[in-house]
């Protein structure tokens, strides 16, 4: 699909969120600047979170965006991760498969500690505003 605004992004990441089950893994993949965040920022509006107080969690790799009874949204920004044993000595696998939705940027930072089960969400820049967006269950 095409988006051709960050506001149209912003919508498809709200109408995927009501549509994913509690547990589900979302990668995305994509260059600096393709809409990753503008996504996430989707995904916790989908979920009724606070939107402005999402950010790329880059300097600190994990954000929480919570709610009293609503899903929590728990965002990963891999960037910055030099070995997937870094990650891992943060216990993220504690954050996966619980009653959150996990999305996760720069997921091939992970390696082999990529999640066997994941929804695939690649953002490519088509134009300056222009994004097409794949998304497939892996």
């Amino acid at each position: 699909m095409i988006t051709h605004s960050p506001e149209e992004t912003m919508a498809l990441g709200a109408d995927l969120a009501k549509k994913i089950k509690p547990g589900t893994i979302i990668c995305l993949y994509g260059d600096l600047g393709a809409g990753k965040t503008t996504l996430v920022r989707g995904l916790a509006k989908g979920l009724r979170l606070k939107i402005d107080e999402v950010h790329s969690p880059t300097f600190t790799l994990l954000n929480i965006y919570e709610s009293k009874g609503r899903r929590s949204l728990y965002h990963f920004d891999l960037y910055r991760l030099a070995k997937p044993e870094e990650i891992e000595l943060l216990g993220y696998e504690e954050f996966l498969y619980g009653n959150a939705i996990t999305v996760i940027e720069w997921p091939d930072r992970l390696g082999e500690l990529l999640p066997k089960k994941y929804l695939k969400i690649e953002l490519l820049h088509s134009a300056e505003t222009e994004r097409e967006i794949v998304i497939k269950e892996c």
